[in-house]
């Protein structure tokens, strides 16, 4: 008989995020909220089916943004729309200048004291099951994203990276991920109405 595996996600309590410090948007101030909330006893894993309709907890989602910047000092961003078969329903058709995804029981390291060592594995499955990166590239976390407007935003906390890449090569390896490449900074800004929320709030923290 065939088992059916249930994907459960790392999360954390909402309430132990409100503690430290509640924010509306966007927080450049990642280090206070991480060096706490990946402590070991702080997270758990819940089945996402669960988590995706519990907010009293929240899913720890990096959120990948690459950036290009060409000889002229004009801004690329890489961009996408996202397909049918992302895993969030909500956000399908929604253009995106974020990669990622959740945090598995199946990136645990076996580390007692702290999730960061899963959480950095974590991020780099899902940027290897996303794309396809040909470049030297510089990473940055710059940030948190809590937006408690949205129903997806509510369970979930993102955690934002920032890659400089070296040259525009990135590419999707996921097929879901449509119209996707680097397009000029101002190109996206003239459609904010296309954009998922952590999108928005990226492009208006990061890049004013």
């Amino acid at each position: 008989m065939s088992q059916v595996t249930t994907e459960r996600v790392l999360v954390v309590p909402t309430s132990a995020f409100r503690d430290l410090g509640y924010f509306q948007g966007f927080s450049s101030d990642a280090s206070k909220y991480l060096s706490e909330l990946l402590r070991s006893d702080q997270t758990s894993y819940l089945s996402r089916e669960l988590a995706e309709n519990d907010p009293s907890f929240k899913q720890l989602i990096p959120y990948v943004v690459f950036r290009f910047r060409d000889a002229a000092g004009q801004t690329y961003l890489f961009q996408y729309v996202r397909g049918k078969g992302q895993g969030e329903g909500r956000l399908h058709s929604k253009r995106s200048i974020g990669i990622g995804g959740h945090i598995n029981d199946v990136d645990e390291d076996g580390q007692k004291d702290s999730h960061d060592a899963t959480y950095q594995e974590g991020m780099r499955r899902e940027l290897a099951e996303e794309v396809i990166i040909d470049t030297p590239y510089t990473d940055r976390c710059v940030g948190l994203i809590n937006d408690d407007e949205t129903e997806v935003g509510k369970v979930h906390l993102g955690i934002v990276h920032l890659i400089d890449v070296e040259q525009p090569n990135v590419r999707p390896r996921e097929t879901d991920l449509l119209d996707a490449g680097f397009i000029p900074i101002e190109d996206i800004r003239r459609e904010p109405e296309r954009l998922e929320s952590w999108s928005r709030i990226c492009l208006e923290h990061l890049f004013a």
